[in-house]
């Protein structure tokens, strides 16, 4: 068992990437089970679902990742709503739908006091942020009943200043990483490194562990990831087929076009994140000062997704991925990760 395994309670150096809106605790769990640290993304998790997802995960014998998101909630701004309506007006007049009225439904919230009491009784294993870290208070308390805390940095300043702030472990997300960017210290996409570069970095620069993630779609890139010394590897695209994923047919079908690009976006949900490129963002440009601030885009553009989807377009759907999707199809996800972990 290594220093990484030993930490996380695992027994395989690898970690599937808590991924909102394509997951449930079903892929977490299978992951665990074949030894790797399974991981459910909570942001869009109500205090109910939560609950729900923490005594599932309290029954299982080995630790599950949960991971929260540390954003700051801006208001809804309704000159910012009212611009985005009239951009989409178009389309929803050519799927013969009417606007959405205003909703806060579905928005992706930070981890806060609340959810912090709802964790304590349960003592999760291993907790992971995004987006930075919760507020000093919150995280003591993560950490006062024993948590591994493990945050994603998309530069070598935001690994030093978590690792400055008390991390177990940097999660080195590349510009190759599908989702959300985890970028907090500035907004600059052009100064994130590939995750290669990021981790030979950080991995110079930090004493607590790194785990590289973006662009791991084969057992060669994990080789290749951990020869410039990440102590673990974080997949998170990989897993996007496999039958535990909830993706949807859309997705699954994009996901297995070879042809198809990906992008950096903030269309979807006002912040930018890697997808396969569709016909949102061909129309509008994956970058735009068009959307409302995160996290107020996904909204408006929740009836259009359904209507499409309802036809078999992705044309309004949310397609995350990496740079290296596809690599296993319908393969169960204990497969895949053994086979990234060379265990297969």
């Amino acid at each position: 068992m290594s220093a990484i395994t030993s930490l996380l309670g695992v027994e395989l150096p690898l970690v599937q990437a808590p991924m909102a809106g394509v997951q449930d605790e079903a892929l977490a769990l299978a992951v665990s089970e074949a030894g790797g640290l399974g991981s459910m993304p909570c942001a869009l998790l109500g205090p109910a679902q939560l609950q729900v997802a923490l005594q599932k995960f309290a029954a299982h014998p080995r630790p599950i990742n949960l991971n929260f998101f540390c954003h700051a909630m801006a208001a809804p701004d309704p000159v910012e709503a009212r611009r985005w309506l009239h951009t989409l007006a178009p389309y929803y007049q050519e799927f013969g739908i009417e606007p959405p009225a205003p909703s806060q439904a579905g928005a992706r919230r930070p981890i806060d006091a609340a959810t912090v009491d709802l964790l304590a009784p349960f003592r999760p294993q291993v907790v992971s942020f995004h987006f930075g870290l919760p507020e000093a208070p919150l995280l003591a308390r993560i950490k006062a009943w024993g948590a591994v805390v493990l945050a994603s940095a998309t530069t070598l300043a935001e690994g030093l200043w978590l690792q400055r702030h008390g991390v177990d472990a940097v999660i080195a997300q590349g510009i190759e990483a599908g989702g959300h960017r985890g970028h907090f210290l500035a907004d600059d996409l052009i100064g994130q490194p590939s995750t290669l570069d990021l981790v030979t970095a950080l991995c110079r620069n930090l004493t607590v562990p790194v785990i590289a993630a973006g662009g791991v779609g084969s057992r060669s890139d994990v080789l290749a990831l951990l020869a410039a010394g990440a102590a673990a590897v974080q997949a998170g695209s990989a897993y996007l087929l496999c039958p535990e994923a909830t993706t949807t047919a859309v997705h699954r079908a994009a996901l297995q076009q070879s042809r198809r690009d990906t992008a950096i976006t903030n269309l979807f949900s006002g912040r930018p994140a890697r997808g396969l490129v569709n016909r949102l963002m061909r129309d509008l440009g994956a970058l735009s000062a068009l959307p409302p601030a995160f996290p107020w885009a996904a909204q408006a553009l929740a009836p259009l997704r359904a209507a499409a989807e309802a036809r078999g377009l992705d044309d309004f759907t949310p397609l995350w991925s990496g740079t290296r999707p596809g690599g296993f199809p319908a393969m169960a996800a204990a497969d895949v990760t053994r086979q990234l972990a060379g265990q297969g």
